[in-house]
């Protein structure tokens, strides 16, 4: 799974960048992995190890050590110095540095973004290296190497420790994908990744992941069993709700302890929350799987409650014996949402969309466009012209990267990694920093299992994403109406079964209104 770069969520190695190593370093061991955490660090770029190193491991340079010494310093490494320790080692052992001097060398390398350090050291090595028989010419390669540490090289220590935590982590996604789930969206916010994403990695590992629920979500997100013993379906919390206060969703789930809720009335005595908690709950479709109300329904519901009852709808209340005999409208079918409006609000107050994707409502107009899908970008043969669109995830611009942008795109299909050199940056700054969703058209840059879109011309289509809401699937919701489908449950939707002579209007509540999908992109730059 490491190998794959399938590693989303896990510690350390879920950056785009160490996405794009781990295929092409294969780790197979742990000290592989101890490799992988350190190397992809300003030092060992900016020191040109990185190349040779992979070079090396894959059989195409051969290892060569002057001196057997040296090969006792970086055999581990198949001579290239990768830890600051090596660094240390190699001054002593082969220009004679001694272990004061070799401290001070260290403690240059170990200041984050300091510039100048180790180029003081230069003149001793060179001429100390010289002087126990060594080239000077590789003399000169390995300062230049060690030079690289001035940008901030990584302990030996430091990697062991990180690459344990990053077995573990990637341990507990392959064998308890619910679980690790789960565990993620409790931790949030963390990481370069958006609960949306991490969910949609979840359902592509095979997890049901199940959506807020009034009767059912607890505050974290939790697993609950499902047929196959083997796994348990991740129940979103109610933490995922927008807005809503941590206090109020413990009145709900102590109100709930006897029984479950039977309607939104029900729910609203029981757990005396302010209706301003209640809507927060129905714009999350949060009302939907167990007590069968759309979000226009339950804003409705809610919009006939009060949070300070009259004195005599409380006398009303009270001679019924708790009944809301005051409520008793006539019974009135709303217009319902469509498809796009509901993952439109799902990604406002839940932030993410267990529906379908946003760009799956624009695949026919892209398609008639010639716009390919991520997963048939990172498919295509290296060299390939195209041009492929997705929601903008991440942008980081390293600095070791010497300007270069790397954009991550998303859609139904999966996800395309972009390469923007810095005059396409320039060239078209606005679309890259502004846009929530872009087109992209570039060549096809494959280096085995390693692909990339090297973008020549980017498009801001953020407007076709605001459109989303105004669009109809044409193809059948995930979970269906709440989740009776997956859960067996019989129940029909209120709007199926309204009597023919029942008023069908429309409701507009200001809170709830068609907007476009909002995405909260990692920047890293």
């Amino acid at each position: 799974m490491i190998r794959k770069a399938d590693t989303l969520g896990t510690f350390q190695i879920e950056s785009r960048a160490q996405m794009s190593m781990l295929p092409r370093l294969k780790p197979r061991t742990y000290y592989d992995l101890v490799v992988q955490v350190a190397i992809v660090r300003p030092g060992p770029i900016q020191g040109d190890m990185v190349h040779p190193y992979l070079r090396r491991r894959e059989g195409r340079e051969p290892v060569h050590y002057p001196k057997p010494e040296l090969e006792q310093v970086l055999g581990k490494t198949l001579g290239v110095p990768l830890f600051q320790e090596q660094a240390m080692r190699v001054a002593i052992t082969c220009a004679g540095f001694t272990p004061g001097e070799a401290d001070m060398l260290r403690k240059s390398m170990a200041t984050f973004k300091f510039t100048g350090g180790v180029s003081s050291f230069r003149t001793k090595l060179i001429d100390g290296m010289v002087a126990n028989g060594y080239e000077r010419d590789f003399a000169e390669q390995t300062f230049r190497q060690l030079e690289g540490f001035g940008s901030y090289g990584f302990p030996e220590s430091h990697a062991a420790s990180f690459a344990l935590i990053a077995y573990a982590s990637a341990w507990l996604k392959c064998w308890h994908p619910d679980v690790f789930c789960a565990a993620l969206l409790n931790s949030q916010p963390m990481g370069f990744y958006a609960p949306a994403q991490i969910v949609r990695d979840a359902i592509g590992h095979g997890i049901e992941v199940r959506p807020v629920c009034v009767t059912a979500s607890r505050w974290d997100c939790t697993l609950e069993p499902t047929r196959d013993e083997s796994r348990f379906a991740v129940r979103l919390g109610l933490r995922m709700v927008r807005g809503l206060a941590n206090g109020h969703a413990a009145r709900i789930l102590a109100a709930r302890t006897d029984k479950p809720f039977a309607s939104v009335d029900d729910l609203w005595r029981r757990s005396d929350v302010p209706q301003a908690a209640l809507v927060l709950l129905a714009e999350a479709d949060a009302f939907r799987p167990a007590l069968g109300l759309a979000r226009r329904e339950a804003l409705w519901a809610i919009k006939a409650l009060r949070d300070e009852p009259l004195p005599l709808f409380v006398a009303a209340a009270a001679r019924d014996h708790g009944s809301s005999a005051e409520l008793n409208e006539p019974a009135v079918a709303l217009r319902s949402m469509k498809t796009g409006g509901e993952v439109v609000e799902d990604y406002r107050h839940v932030g993410l969309s267990l529906r379908s994707h946003p760009v799956s409502f624009l695949r026919s107009d892209l398609h008639r466009r010639r716009i390919v899908s991520c997963a048939e970008a990172m498919e295509s043969r290296d060299g390939r012209r195209l041009e492929a669109a997705g929601i903008v995830l991440v942008r980081q611009r390293p600095g070791s990267a010497k300007g270069v942008m790397f954009i991550t795109l998303e859609d139904e299909t999966g996800i395309a990694n972009l390469v923007v050199w810095p005059k396409v940056f320039e060239t078209n700054r606005r679309a890259i920093m502004a846009a929530s969703m872009i087109a992209v058209h570039g060549r096809i840059q494959r280096e085995g299992d390693v692909v990339h879109l090297v973008a020549q011309r980017i498009v801001d289509l953020s407007g076709e994403l605001a459109s989303v809401g105004e669009r109809e699937a044409s193809f059948p919701l995930p979970y269906g109406r709440g989740d009776q489908v997956r859960n067996g449950g019989s129940a029909p939707d209120p709007r199926e079964r309204a009597p023919r002579a029942v008023r069908t209007r429309d409701i507009y509540v200001p809170d709830l209104h068609i907007d476009t999908i909002k995405v909260k992109t990692r920047n890293f730059h």
